[in-house]
């Protein structure tokens, strides 16, 4: 089936995969009856942007705001998916209606994985979340945030922006785990400078005691805030799926064009596709634009649309530092310096492989992304 002979197409999420899908669709040929189902009443919005901009800019609610949508899709914003009948080709929904398809793009994502049940234990996933608490740090709360991943920290970065003390809890040095110790100990510095208090432990957990939300750390310890956060990683939105057979520990394996079977994609958070070191999930925003941008001309044109070639692209900013960091982190070892050096400073850093290949980085430094991916490959 040809992209001009199928005739409909449901995508089911409506975050950045879904919505790249959708647009990438239109772009090869599609010009059917296409649906995007999202569980969020809201248009889709930048995530990446809730933990930045959106906890620092003042009046201005509009940093998370993306173009209007030109895929002209009917949008079913508030519904959730329940269910995928996979030989019926139909995808049901929580209000009771059921979308016929002749091909279906997977685009749920993921949701934030608690340390608790307690309600007192907030999050930052969603645009309402970003919301909620940009009003609650208007009064300048303390605030206790459990973990040292790029989203921990950069949460950690907008509260002491909004003038509240702040403690962190992380396991280990803050970011090694994700970008190696000596991208880590550069922003570890700047937020310990800016005034962040940094806890490190072996585990952390949330209870109530005497009626009142605490942090008890694996000493026995006690943290206590007026705002208690946590930022401890993601899990799939793959439960309506259960019945299907697609889901493998909680995610949807995929091949190398991010393909389930000829009809169905998955895509972003949920999907683990092939890289050099196996399936993997990789939850970052500009790996759910090019898998959905594969994925859906997949769908279309089958073996003939080209497999994925992913190359990690990251970015975070925190505490006055603004990293964007191309291939694979974490790195050991000092990077050697393009441009600038150590110190602080702007600088443009590599940390080059055995066979000419290698990661690069830019620090509070500009530079064109398709440059900064160029000084990854080997020299020509």
């Amino acid at each position: 089936m040809s992209a001009g002979t199928v005739g409909r197409v449901v995508v089911v999420g409506n975050g950045i995969a879904g919505l790249t899908a959708a647009d990438t669709l239109r772009d090869a040929g599609f010009d059917g009856e296409l649906t995007i189902v999202g569980d969020e009443p809201h248009p889709a919005y930048s995530r990446p942007a809730l933990s930045k901009a959106l906890l620092l800019d003042g009046d201005d609610l509009s940093s998370h705001e993306l173009p209007p949508a030109g895929h002209g899709a009917t949008e079913l914003l508030g519904v959730r998916a329940t269910g995928l009948d996979l030989d019926r080709r139909l995808v049901t929904l929580d209000d009771g209606a059921a979308l016929p398809y002749d091909r279906v793009v997977l685009a749920t994502g993921s949701r934030a994985r608690r340390l608790s049940g307690l309600p007192e234990e907030l999050t930052l996933r969603g645009l309402d979340d970003a919301l909620a608490l940009r009003g609650l740090l208007a009064a300048r709360p303390s605030v206790v945030v459990v973990g040292g991943g790029p989203l921990g920290m950069e949460i950690a970065s907008g509260c002491l922006a909004a003038g509240c003390r702040v403690t962190l809890v992380s396991q280990g040095l803050p970011l090694i785990v994700q970008l190696g110790p000596h991208l880590a100990e550069v922003f570890v510095k700047a937020a310990l400078e800016r005034g962040l208090t940094i806890v490190e432990t072996g585990s952390a957990r949330l209870e109530r005691r005497a009626g009142e939300a605490r942090v008890v750390l694996d000493d026995g310890a006690v943290l206590e805030a007026e705002v208690l956060l946590s930022a401890v990683g993601d899990v799939p939105n793959t439960e309506w799926l259960a019945d299907t057979g697609l889901t493998v520990n909680g995610t949807v394996p995929v091949d190398s064009r991010g393909l389930v079977r000829p009809e169905v994609a998955a895509v972003g958070d949920l999907a683990a596709f092939p890289t050099p070191s196996g399936l993997r999930r990789v939850p970052l925003w500009s790996s759910a634009i090019e898998q959905a941008k594969v994925a859906a001309r997949a769908l279309l044109h089958g073996d003939q649309a080209p497999p994925l070639e992913f190359q990690p692209y990251f970015w975070t900013e925190q505490f006055g530092l603004a990293l964007k960091a191309v291939g694979h982190l974490p790195q050991a070892g000092e990077p050697e310096y393009v441009d600038g050096g150590p110190g602080g400073g702007p600088a443009l850093m590599r940390w080059p492989h055995a066979d000419g290949t290698g990661v690069a980085a830019a620090l509070n430094y500009r530079i064109p992304i398709p440059r900064l991916r160029r000084m990854t490959r080997p020299a020509a």
